[in-house]
């Protein structure tokens, strides 16, 4: 790791001008994805603008919607009373990611931003688009067993890492950032990117801007809603797949439906097709099967990561099972 200057920022406007000030400088805060890069020489920041003493750690729950900031830790959300109760979907996604110690300091700004963990890109003697552009996608033809089954291209098949993003995705959530020209705010499923030509760019932040914070609008899946995990163990590893199901229903008719995938494409995958299709049916397993259908159709594997054709239908299925069952 090459030596960095860190400095401390007081406020959201001057955490950004300090960073619009330098060629080559990063925001921090937990740190638990940003040092682990910088001790590869992944990233080599010249300065680093520590966000900690920001006033970015509350959890507000307001008329139409509970606003989290940014600095608010992975664990505090994630145990957080009401959110459990009217977010249970968030709750379990944060609970399945990375380990207590981990949850502990990882912040929700934090989480949004964690690079790939496709290991050509943490290996500098390999070829990655992400970490070299024009460099090649080591995946492509290697081992590709954890890749992506949706939106990759030619550049890369890396896929988004993230347990929370998914969840997030699924439940419609908006991102404010702050950044030189202001404030604004962007969509949840608009704010991360497919690799297209350009993989080393992850999100459609502009360049120097600051997550403050994520808002959730209010909703009625509270009561049917699960994420489900699938991954080699138990413990500390990152899904070959997931699913965030959340169903609002009105008896066994299903009035409102969200789905969203993990660990299949380089951002959390929305399955739009399959919740238009869902909406107005009955709970049954022969509807949940016809989604998974649905919503796998457009799938394709790249050899190591075939299997996960079968899995990410057989997931959605019982994510769905699980979720209608509650």
């Amino acid at each position: 790791m090459k030596n960095f200057q860190i400095i401390k920022a007081l406020s959201a406007k001057t955490a950004v001008t300090n960073l619009s000030k330098e060629t080559d400088a990063k925001f921090i805060a937990g740190g638990t994805n940003l040092v682990d890069l910088m001790k590869k020489n992944i990233t080599a920041p010249d300065k680093l603008v520590d966000i900690n003493g920001l006033d970015l750690k509350k959890i507000e729950f307001l008329k139409g919607k509970t606003v989290i900031g940014a600095l608010a830790k992975n664990s505090d959300v994630a145990s957080d009373k009401t959110i459990k109760e009217n977010f249970p979907l968030l709750s379990l996604a944060l609970s399945a990611g990375a380990s207590q110690q981990i949850r502990n300091m990882a912040t929700v700004g934090g989480n949004m931003l964690q690079r790939t963990r496709c290991s050509y890109f943490y290996n500098t003697d390999m070829p990655c688009n992400k970490r070299v552009p024009k460099s090649g996608c080591g995946a492509i033809g290697g081992s590709n067993r954890m890749s992506a089954i949706f939106g990759a291209s030619e550049s890369c098949i890396a896929v988004h890492p993230s347990d929370m993003c998914v969840a997030l995705a699924a439940l419609d959530a908006v991102v404010t950032v702050e950044g030189p020209k202001g404030s604004r705010k962007i969509d949840f499923k608009d704010f991360h990117r497919l690799p297209g030509n350009t993989p080393e760019k992850d999100t459609t932040l502009e360049n120097k801007e600051l997550i403050t914070s994520v808002e959730i609008p209010e909703n009625h899946f509270a009561k049917n809603s699960h994420y489900l995990k699938i991954r080699d163990r138990t413990s500390y590893a990152f899904a070959l797949v997931s699913v965030a199901a959340a169903l609002d229903l009105n008896g066994k008719n299903i009035k409102e439906v969200r789905l969203a995938m993990g660990g299949v494409a380089h951002k959390p995958w929305r399955l739009t097709e399959a919740e238009k299709f869902l909406k107005g049916k009955e709970v049954s397993e022969t509807v949940f099967t016809q989604a998974a259908d649905l919503a796998m159709k457009e799938a394709k594997g790249y050899g190591d990561n075939n299997f996960k054709l079968t899995l990410g239908k057989n997931a959605i299925v019982e994510a769905l099972t699980i979720a209608a069952s509650k």
